[in-house]
């Protein structure tokens, strides 16, 4: 689990592609400074499992199912990535709960000023804008954001903007999005779960018949 607060940029040293999958090195010295191998780190928003490490840089391994599910087959030598080390229980929650565990990838479709801040408008795929509010939170690339705006949905995608200031810019790889830019999304996880349970309408939900207002009266929720 992760917070959503970027801890240092890293950079890709190399990417090898195998039958097996993709495997990357990352430069980095914050987050290898107590590294054990296996545990997780969030490139870009990707829980990943460092399988070799010295004091400046950390190898991954990459599945298909996660080059297909998220934007990591398209880095290349040279790119720069958000890194976070997973959360202790001890930990301060300064962004929100993220899981690593990317849901899409959307897009960059616009940039514009608004005093010291950057708006940022993305477009994202329809079946995740359920799972977005107004002031509610989305890992952008593993950077934990607020929502400022929604846009109503077409056949296939939603928009959704951020308001990111000067420091965001600053501690991220936000600023190296060009316009069609591909990101990593997750919505929000408290958000996901709760929407699973509400639509009964939903075949994979666990609650087949939904979660109603009699439900909960008889089971004591008044």
């Amino acid at each position: 689990m992760f917070s959503g607060i970027i801890e240092e940029i890293g950079k890709i040293l190399s990417v090898s592609d195998s039958g097996d999958g993709r495997r990357l090195k990352i430069a980095a010295k914050v987050v290898t400074g107590d590294l054990k191998l296996g545990d997780s780190i969030a490139v870009s928003g990707i829980c990943l499992t460092a399988t070799q490490f010295n004091s400046d840089s950390f190898c991954v391994d990459a599945s298909f199912e996660t080059l297909r599910r998220t934007k990591l087959g398209g880095l290349k030598n040279g790119d720069r990535v958000n890194l976070e080390r997973a959360l202790r229980l001890s930990d301060r929650l300064g962004g929100h709960l993220v899981s690593g565990h990317v849901d899409a990838v959307g897009a960059l479709t616009a940039i514009k000023k608004e005093g010291f801040s950057s708006i940022l408008e993305f477009s994202a795929p329809v079946i995740l804008e359920p799972y977005f509010i107004e002031k509610g939170s989305v890992a952008i690339d593993g950077i934990s954001l607020t929502v400022a705006s929604l846009k109503p949905a077409s056949a296939e995608h939603f928009s959704f903007s951020i308001a990111a200031i000067p420091h965001t810019l600053d501690m991220t790889t936000l600023l190296d999005l060009a316009i069609g830019a591909p990101v990593n999304l997750e919505a929000d996880l408290i958000g996901k779960y709760v929407a699973r349970w509400m639509h009964a309408t939903n075949p994979q939900i666990i609650n087949k018949e939904g979660l109603t207002m009699s439900f909960l009266s008889e089971h004591g929720y008044t």
